[in-house]
């Protein structure tokens, strides 16, 4: 059988990117296809036998400015030819759903999210009125080829249930549900440091909400370490205390050092899935999260986190004070990590390729 990956683009490293791997696994002769291949900051596609890219390439900044080309996504995945597979698996937030195959082809999906700039996070990406109003042509016409791409899959398969409910809300489609592999292992869970900071773990983008995070440590004058990078990195740096640390991008085994000195992983966004969630919990490390999203599935209110209601100080705030007073069960943080296990994952995968029933 001929297998076929297929992917937003491949300029970075997260959460997808663990998912890419854990399917190479599963199909490690499956070629990869995507719209740009930024390879000096993408090593980990290394792995795969191929990587392919649309004619996106050969654009400048494309590879590294790629918001600005969401306009010629739909051309860049509708131009690629699948008839030499008999399966391809999309891996997607926004264009590579739409990939057109031939009957003789399946194509399954794992949907990250129904596109957020178009649907639940449109908002958030064009707050400005003037931006909006200019994007409207723009947008109107995305919003309808997205709607038709998302029809084309033969299998939709959501990464939680929040984000189920999105591709019922704005697909019109079912799904089922398999949620993605933790990152990190579980096996030196019992290895802990000294609890001196609470920690994000996050890229430093707007709807991340990091600045939310920064504003409640400040007030309360408590240690944090943010780790992470992105376009806001310099705004929320002038905007810390000096209690407060950024150390930027880190490798696995630094992660692991900085989760096992934390006192609690803080977690402000609503996340699609929030894959941080599990690693903090496989790890023993407890989790204050925004009660909304993912985090309804990775984290046990009172058990292995506490949840917050409102994206203020306020709410985090008396989060963190709950928190203070709550003594967490180790081993109830690991059993909640090990149902998002890649073994799982794969497993759960190769049914939903190969005519298994997903889960509800």
């Amino acid at each position: 059988m001929k297998v076929a990956l297929v992917y937003d683009r491949v300029n970075k490293w997260g959460g997808a990117e663990r998912v890419l791997l854990a399917l190479h696994e599963i199909f490690p002769k499956a070629p990869l296809y995507t719209s740009v291949y930024d390879a000096p900051h993408a090593s980990w596609a290394k792995v795969f036998p191929k990587v392919y890219t649309s004619f996106l390439q050969k654009i400048p900044f494309a590879k590294t400015s790629h918001e600005l080309f969401g306009w010629l996504m739909p051309l860049a995945f509708e131009s690629f030819n699948f008839d030499a597979y008999d399966l391809v698996i999309s891996v997607t937030s926004e264009a590579a759903k739409g990939i057109i195959t031939k009957p003789q082809t399946s194509h399954v999906c794992y949907c990250l999210t129904p596109t957020r700039y178009l649907w639940s996070g449109h908002n958030a990406y064009f707050p400005n009125p003037t931006m909006k109003w200019l994007s409207k042509p723009i947008v109107k016409y995305l919003r309808v080829w997205d709607k038709i791409a998302s029809q084309r899959p033969d299998v939709v398969v959501a990464i939680s249930t929040e984000v189920k409910e999105r591709i019922k809300k704005y697909y019109q489609r079912d799904s089922g549900v398999i949620f993605p592999p933790v990152g990190l292992s579980l096996a030196e869970t019992n290895n802990r440091l000294p609890q001196k900071y609470f920690l994000v773990v996050s890229r430093l983008v707007t709807y991340k909400r990091v600045d939310l995070v920064v504003k409640t440590f400040n007030r309360l004058g408590l240690p944090l370490v943010v780790i992470g990078t992105g376009h806001q990195a310099l705004k929320l740096k002038c905007l810390a205390r000096k209690k407060i640390k950024f150390v930027g991008f880190v490798t696995d085994e630094e992660l692991k050092k900085y989760y096992r000195g934390a006192k609690a992983l803080i977690m402000p966004q609503e996340e699609d899935f929030g894959l941080v969630a599990v690693e903090a919990q496989g790890l023993r490390i407890p989790v204050i999260a925004y009660g909304k999203g993912g985090a309804k599935d990775t984290v046990i209110n009172g058990k292995t986190g506490i949840l917050f209601a409102d994206q203020t100080v306020e709410s985090l705030t008396a989060a963190i004070e709950k928190f203070d007073k709550w003594h967490p069960d180790g081993e109830e943080l690991i059993t909640n990590a090990a149902r998002f296990s890649k073994s799982r994952f794969q497993k759960a995968f190769i049914r939903a390729c190969f005519g298994g029933r997903l889960r509800d």
